[in-house]
C-alpha cells in the first residue's frame, strides 16, 4: 500500500509541475492538461520507473498471499465436504 501511494503521489506531482511549467509556457484550456499529461507521462517513465517496479512487486506479493490463503480456504472447505459426506453416507445405523 504505501508502494502505491508513493508513486501516485509522485506521479501527480509530477503532473502539478508539468502543468505549472506549461502553462507559465502560454497554453491554456485542453491544450493545457493534454500537454501537461503527455510531458508527465513521458518523464514518469523514465524518472519513476524504480518506484513502479517497487509497487509492482508489492501488488504481485499482494495477490500471491491472497491467492495462497484462497486455495487454503478452499482446501479446508473441501475436507469439511468430504467428511460431511462420509457420514451421511454412512447412513443413520452407522451410530447405532
Amino acid at each position: 500500500m504505501r508502494a502505491t501511494f508513493a508513486y501516485s503521489l509522485a506521479r501527480f506531482l509530477l503532473f502539478v509541475v508539468a502543468l505549472g511549467l506549461v502553462y507559465r509556457a502560454g497554453a491554456r484550456g485542453l491544450l493545457l492538461f493534454g500537454l501537461a499529461l503527455v510531458i508527465s507521462g513521458i518523464i514518469s517513465l523514465i524518472v519513476l520507473s524504480r518506484l513502479r517496479d517497487v509497487m509492482s512487486g508489492a501488488i504481485t506479493s499482494r495477490i500471491s498471499s491472497f491467492r495462497e490463503r484462497l486455495d487454503e480456504g478452499s482446501r479446508a472447505e473441501d475436507g469439511d465436504a468430504a467428511s460431511v459426506g462420509e457420514a451421511a453416507s454412512a447412513g443413520p445405523d452407522a451410530h447405532s
